[in-house]
């Protein structure tokens, strides 16, 4: 996630604080019911018979918050209300803003030609096969601490960098796993990440501190992500591509497609120098289309298309303008273009993130969140190896449930400062162990924002490329084991605790200026 402008924590306010609580028959545990009924309705879609489809997850959710109401003791209208109230926390629209400008962003560089600027380069350079998912790794770690989005990174790799690795022969899993990971280190390290500030905030540490004492957890994992993804790449082979099907389409990629390198890093110069994530974007897209028509790389009607039937007013005498089209088919009736293709992949995921933020509010005001929490905290935490150990378990657990990673983070941090304090643990250590689990697991399991978003714009590439078909796609489910930076982190994290690796306690070190709200 990321940054979303001037004060941007004004927005996270603790869920369920000063609201009614909804009663469930069964006790406040019952109030999981919609959560759990959708990750289990996931883990058989996506596992079992390999489906990754999102309006398949969209009705599984529906179907768990329509099933919750039937334990609710009393009035179901608070119940209701909840939905709507989890559907409009900031978090959510946060979320959806990254994913559709970086879907605008990533589709007018698809059809400048941006990917086969990539694959000449790859081919000129030498990077073959094996070492194109390391090299996509680190690219994405830099883009996304850059640019403090991993949602837009994910999508804007998966867009550019995924068919250009399938290409040049890259295994699709790994390549895929590969962006996420480098997603990960960047949502993780980034300070004007969303994930960096809320931990910040939530455990009275200064963003610079923290972010400078995290530095030493993330790197060790991604070394190890690294070496892992230059001898997987080795071994996993690729996609059985026809040579001279591969060659013809070596050689019609084209240098001038890495003018949108340009593009890129017009977006990270702007993120970094402290602007809005929706104005850094924009200036892509502003040079994205002036390199597209300046280079004749595409054509305006190529960014937006309005296709208009024969008898809709001033039609035919507006006919030769070159952004609209007379049809007589009624079906392609509409407006087609760049910019409308980059939006409209990320409508059914919109949806599905709406309503799995609403049930996990549904899963804060019923009380299940607290059960689990206050359990993990009397019974679990009795000594400060014990209570590092749970923080990192009960976040990544949290994590995994409530798949938006800021909306998970802003629940758990008060949990996480209220353990670390009770052992007098530094703010920078609790702000990294909530931090390390939110950022890993936000983009692993097959129902994780992350993963869905790049899944998203992966399902879009067989309309954008002719060579590209339905069975180069990977299922979410497939791309769990390989998601490196994501698993050793948290083992990084579990390591430091068992052995005390890091651990700052308050008289070791005191923030310089503490994040306020």
């Amino acid at each position: 996630m990321s940054d979303t402008g001037d004060g941007p924590t004004d927005q996270f306010v603790q869920p369920g604080s000063g609201d009614p609580d909804i009663e469930f028959y069964g006790g406040r545990g019952m109030s999981a019911i919609p959560i759990a009924f959708f990750i289990l309705w996931a883990i058989v879609q996506t596992a079992l018979w390999r489906i990754g489809d999102t309006g398949g997850l969209i009705v599984g959710i529906l179907v768990g918050l329509i099933l919750g109401m039937f334990f609710v003791r009393g009035n179901w209208q608070t119940y209701a209300n909840t939905i709507f109230e989890g559907m409009t926390q900031p978090v959510a629209v946060t979320a959806i803003v990254a994913w559709i400008w970086a879907g605008m962003f990533a589709q007018l560089l698809q059809d400048g030609g941006f990917v086969g600027g990539l694959v000449w380069l790859a081919d000129a350079a030498g990077v073959g096969a094996a070492l194109f998912p390391a090299i996509t790794f680190v690219l994405a770690a830099v883009f996304t601490t850059g640019i403090g989005t991993g949602y837009g990174a994910s999508i804007a790799f998966v867009g550019l960098f995924f068919p250009a690795g399938v290409l040049l022969g890259a295994n699709p899993v790994l390549l895929f796993g590969a962006i996420l990971s480098g997603a990960i280190f960047g949502d993780n390290l980034a300070p004007v990440s969303d994930t960096t500030i809320v931990s910040a905030v939530t455990q009275d540490a200064d963003i610079g501190g923290v972010v400078a004492s995290r530095f030493k957890y993330v790197i060790i994992a991604a070394i190890i992500a690294f070496v892992g993804y230059v001898a997987a790449g080795q071994a996993m082979p690729g996609l059985e591509l026809s040579a001279e099907a591969q060659e013809v389409l070596l050689e019609e990629s084209e240098a001038i497609g890495l003018i949108h390198l340009v593009s890129m890093l017009a977006v990270i110069g702007a993120a970094v120098a402290g602007r809005h994530i929706v104005e850094a974007i924009s200036w892509g897209i502003v040079l994205a289309i002036a390199f597209n028509l300046v280079f004749g790389l595409t054509g305006l009607g190529d960014i937006v298309m309005f296709n208009a039937p024969p008898d809709a007013p001033l039609s035919q005498p507006l006919e030769s303008l070159p952004i609209l089209t007379i049809v007589e088919d009624p079906d392609a009736i509409g407006v087609t273009g760049s910019l409308m293709t980059g939006v409209s992949g990320f409508l059914e995921l919109s949806i599905l993130v709406l309503l799995i933020i609403g049930a996990a509010q549904i899963m804060i005001r019923g009380g299940a969140f607290d059960v689990l929490l206050e359990w993990s905290v009397e019974n679990l935490a009795t000594n400060v190896r014990n209570a590092e150990l749970t923080m990192v378990g009960t976040a990544a657990l949290i994590n995994a449930i409530i798949t938006i990673n800021t909306a998970a983070e802003v629940a758990i941090g008060p949990y996480i400062s209220k353990i670390g304090e009770r052992f007098n643990l530094n703010g920078y250590r609790r702000a990294n162990i909530l931090d390390g689990q939110t950022a890993a697991m936000g983009y692993i399991f097959p129902w994780s924002g992350g993963v869905l978003a790049g899944y998203s714009a992966m399902q879009e590439l067989p309309g954008s490329y002719d060579w590209f078909d339905t069975g180069m796609l990977v299922t979410p489910i497939d791309v769990v084991p390989f998601v490196f930076q994501g698993w050793l982190l948290v083992a990084v994290f579990v390591i430091a605790a068992l052995t005390g690796f890091g651990r700052e306690y308050v008289i070791d070190r005191e923030s310089e200026e503490v994040a306020r709200v």
